[in-house]
């Protein structure tokens, strides 16, 4: 996935709206420094130095949704406690919604505290009950997702084997989502996966999928063996392993296999990973893009959560700069329309003067720079409107472009006077130029103004043309014909 791509990802997700069901539960750090041994017995001394609340479990899948600019609910059961209010205080105040929380006298709100010294855990206690839910707690859940599944664009399920999500639970979530053709993406555990059975994807880490599967997994003829056994016995549409340090492995229904090499750059907490890959793949399908890009996004988000102590949340701006490291002012120039629409309406209310031009530009040369530069001088900001390979092909034959689209578009946009690039399909850019509705647009002098494509919409909001003679003498064709009487055939 590119960086324009993952743009555009994040945007749709603004729209998305994810219902999370599984256990909740609050964690606790304790921050502090172990300088000393305790003369009472064997073991640190702690001083602790601050205190850090988080949402726990499926709660951090919440907050790595909402990170991401969704509209999210839970559906979970809590205990009648202190802790239970905590959480639904805390959920509320993100503006997420907790009319699926269902509060059980009975139960213990989950609680861990973490003592940590030196970025190092020194100890974890936890308070908990993990007894299944009593029979009316899982009614009122299962009511809960029937009949608000509609609701929703994804339903993402966070099981940490604390009794919320029963089999009757999840295959109530399954059968929702399925009948309703709503993605069900399930971060499992345990060794039996059979409660799990019809889901969308499930994101296991490998020691689970080794659970899962019966069997270990010592190398890659025994991954592909354990996903096939889980797919087959679980009648899953996907299957994605997190393996650490050797990034994931996606496995589909059809017998497909791709593997993503991590993206982590120093590892210094894995806890809550897993609810971050959770979060981004529940998305990601949830915008309608394909398991592997899905993954890619995802693995991406996971190498940036182990980066971070404890639970913690990836922002998109995170994800898009390091999807986008390896070319970042190119990158950051090239936009796919629905994000590059928001673009320019915040240009414009800056009062910028929004210039806009369109071309081929295959095998980009001194001509197109000059006119490029001339385009970029009326205004504040240059839009390009590149032609895909595709209406290149359909315009200029079957033999051009000589510069595949991504490349001509890289080159354009490591231009200083070419502020945006963005594509289309279409013969002409007039579709572009009703949705930007630029201030000035700008068109070869080889057009006379009542040709330009475009004219009539600039001009009815206030805009102007200009034309931009070409340096003559330059141009694509004539470099064409120069290199094949150079090297040509018998030279």
């Amino acid at each position: 996935m590119q960086r324009k791509d993952a743009e555009s990802l994040f945007a749709k997700a603004r729209n998305v709206r994810a219902l999370v069901i599984g256990d909740l539960m609050l964690d606790e750090y304790l921050w502090g420094k172990a300088e000393r041994i305790s003369p009472e017995a064997p073991v640190q001394v702690v001083d602790i130095i601050r205190e850090d609340l988080r949402l726990g479990g499926a709660g951090n899948v919440v907050n790595n949704l909402a990170a991401l600019g969704c509209s999210v609910s839970i559906c979970s059961v809590i205990g009648a406690d202190e802790n239970g209010t905590t959480l639904q205080h805390v959920f509320t105040g993100k503006g997420v919604d907790v009319a699926g929380v269902f509060e059980d006298p009975l139960r213990t709100t989950s609680k861990k505290t973490r003592v940590v010294a030196a970025n190092q855990q020194i100890v974890r206690m936890d308070r908990e009950t993990k007894e299944p839910l009593r029979p009316e707690l899982e009614a009122q859940v299962i009511e809960y997702v029937e009949r608000h599944a509609d609701e929703f664009q994804v339903l993402l399920l966070s099981d940490y084997l604390k009794g919320v999500l029963t089999e009757r639970v999840v295959q109530a979530a399954v059968e929702a989502g399925r009948k309703r053709g709503i993605p069900v993406v399930i971060d499992p555990k345990g060794s039996d996966y059979s409660k799990y059975r019809g889901a969308t994807i499930l994101t296991p880490n490998r020691k689970e999928a080794e659970q899962a599967a019966g069997m270990p997994i010592a190398n890659e003829d025994d991954l592909g063996r354990a996903a096939e056994r889980i797919l087959r016995e679980c009648e899953l549409d996907a299957l994605l392993i997190t393996r650490s340090e050797q990034g994931m492995s996606l496995f589909g229904s059809g017998g497909w296999l791709t593997h993503i090499p991590t993206f982590a750059r120093e590892v210094y907490d894995v806890t809550g990973a897993g609810d971050t890959v959770l979060a981004v793949m529940g998305v990601a399908l949830a915008c309608g893009i394909g398991y592997e890009d899905a993954a890619r996004v995802a693995n991406v988000a996971a190498g940036i959560a182990v980066g971070k102590v404890g639970t913690s949340t990836v922002t998109p701006s995170e994800v898009i700069g390091l999807i986008g490291h390896g070319h970042a002012d190119s990158d950051a120039k090239i936009k796919n329309l629905d994000v590059l629409v928001e673009v320019i309406e915040k240009e414009k209310g800056r009062g910028k003067q929004v210039v806009f031009t369109n071309g081929c530009f295959d095998l980009l040369h001194v001509g197109h720079v000059k006119y490029l530069q001339k385009a970029r001088s009326f205004g504040d900001l240059l839009v390009l409107g590149l032609n895909s390979d595709a209406s290149v092909r359909r315009l200029k034959g079957d033999k051009r472009p000589l510069i595949p689209q991504e490349e001509r578009a890289h080159l354009l946009a490591a231009l200083n006077c070419v502020d945006y690039v963005v594509f289309f399909d279409d013969d002409t850019p007039l579709a572009l130029i009703e949705t930007l509705k630029p201030m000035v647009l700008v068109k070869g002098g080889d057009y006379t103004p009542d040709t330009v494509v475009g004219r009539d919409v600039v001009e009815s909001c206030g805009g102007r043309v200009e034309l931009v003679e070409f340096v003559d003498g330059k141009s694509t064709t004539n470099i064409i014909e120069k290199i094949l009487t150079s090297y040509g055939e018998g030279q």
